[in-house]
């Protein structure tokens, strides 16, 4: 009989997969009737397993130690996997540190997946946990060696048993391994296997009409995810995708803060015809900021000729006037600052936010001007989209030797590149001898503004006087 679902389960360090390891492992081969073939092995972490992963698995350092490193078993996960469905109980945990695993050796691994989590909420509905245990229990499934990789995986293989008797769940079970796709949903040279081929990783993705053309350029954190999405999804945009669709490329970025900046440049480089967004080329509404005569930090919005702009401090540019009025109105909220001195009234008494206790009065003296101007320069530089100082971005590359790095100079940004990690020194040469050149922007300004803000990147260094040329 031929293979259809890999049942897998691992015991780990921990939960994270970028941080911990794999200590044991257990794949089922279920036939979708019967099980034909079953591996486990327990795996040398190479690092500390602490005690309440011991206390909970059974598995300590000593049983370890002898134990094969994944190295060594990683061609038995290939061959046993192959052409087959990974299916686990939270499929996303364990599939995420198996492709972690391979991802430090170097090697992209990827397969169809399903979990038995998901569609056991669709299968057996109402259920008061649907935790492993307690779903076996539910469903009347004996569980031996629980925490244990292939007690885990026998109880797994024997829900989606239970599962795929009915062929309503066998549909239902298909609809996820190919990630809510059917493919009638599909452009005309599209297939599901072609959806599936696609990488798991962070990138662009360009999609061309039949005679070569970009028609849309997207970015994701997960490129095929985000492509099937597309087409699953009913809306106007979904459907007009699915008629101008013929293929689909794409660029690895590794670092999502790369592919938000190449995503908009290529926007305004390709100008695709379903793309909205980010095709602005001039940003003619400007908020600017001063200090009025009682000492009070100021912002305001205008409309303004590079011209006029000589000689005011200049906070940050838009494309669009409501786009500039929405982002300085959300700061004034989020930081309680005066409706007066945002631009938004221009009479002489308390504000109409004062009245609301949304405001502290500085538009009536109430407030001093010192307490008052430490959270209007809190949302300065939120809303800043202006560079003071010069600096680079190091971030995760496409492959675990690799750094991406994104340089900003003289108040912009300047492009983007790769670095060998082992090899990188800090030197400011090696960053820009790297960094592939590119337009900046208020845009690409504000994207890593809000990016190293809200989000974690490996590091951000200063370029400093003496380094630079």
């Amino acid at each position: 009989m031929s293979k259809s679902y890999a049942v897998i389960d691992i015991e780990t360090t921990g939960g994270r997969a970028a941080r911990d390891r794999i200590t044991e492992i257990a794949i089922l081969l279920y036939d979708g009737e019967q099980i034909i073939d079953r591996w486990e092995s327990l795996i040398n972490p190479e690092c500390y397993i602490p005690q309440g992963i011991v206390e909970l698995t059974g598995i300590t350092q000593d049983m370890v130690r002898d134990a094969p490193k994944f190295y060594e078993v990683a061609r038995k996960v290939v061959e046993m996997t192959e052409n087959a469905v990974f299916v686990a109980h939270n499929v996303r945990f364990d599939y995420s540190f198996i492709c972690e695993e391979f991802k430090r050796l170097g090697f992209t691994y990827t397969r169809k997946q399903l979990c038995t989590v998901r569609l056991s909420r669709q299968a057996f509905p109402g259920l008061p946990s649907y935790s492993l245990g307690k779903l076996a229990a539910s469903l009347g499934v004996p569980v031996e060696n629980r925490h244990r990789a292939m007690g885990d995986a026998q109880a797994t293989a024997s829900i989606l048993d239970l599962i795929l008797q009915k062929d309503d769940n066998r549909e239902e079970a298909q609809l996820m391994i190919n990630l809510g796709l059917k493919e009638s949903r599909l452009p005309q040279n599209f297939s599901l296997e072609k959806i599936h081929q696609l990488p798991e990783s962070c990138g662009v993705y360009y999609f061309h009409a039949e005679n070569g053309d970009v028609v849309y350029v997207g970015k994701s954190i997960n490129i095929r995810k985000r492509i099937a999405e597309h087409f699953a999804d009913r809306t106007s945009k979904a459907s007009r995708l699915q008629q101008l669709v013929h293929d689909v490329t794409y660029e690895p970025t590794g670092s999502e803060l790369v592919a938000l900046l190449l995503e908009s440049h290529e926007i305004k480089r390709l100008n695709p015809q379903v793309n909205r967004a980010q095709r602005q080329r001039s940003y003619p509404y400007v908020i600017h900021s001063w200090t009025n005569e009682q000492g009070y930090l100021c912002f305001a919005m205008d409309r303004m000729s590079l011209k006029e702009r000589k000689g005011l401090q200049i906070v940050s540019e838009y494309a669009q006037q409501n786009h500039a009025r929405n982002h300085l109105h959300s700061i004034r909220e989020r930081f309680g600052l005066c409706a007066h001195l945002c631009g938004e009234s221009k009479t002489n008494k308390a504000c109409f936010f004062y009245h609301l206790r949304q405001c502290q009065g500085a538009c009536i003296g109430a407030e001093p001007a010192e307490s008052y101007n430490a959270r209007a320069a809190e949302a300065q530089q939120l809303l800043s989209t202006v560079f003071d100082d010069d600096f680079y971005v190091l971030d995760i590359g496409r492959d675990p030797g690799e750094l991406s790095v994104i340089l900003v100079e003289r108040g912009l940004y300047r492009g983007f590149g790769y670095l060998a990690k082992e090899e990188f020194t800090g030197s400011i040469s090696e960053v820009r001898d790297a960094v592939r050149c590119f337009p900046g922007n208020p845009e690409t300004n504000r994207i890593i503004h809000r990016y190293i803000n809200q989000n974690k990147v490996l590091g951000v260094a200063p370029l400093k006087p003496a380094l630079q040329e």
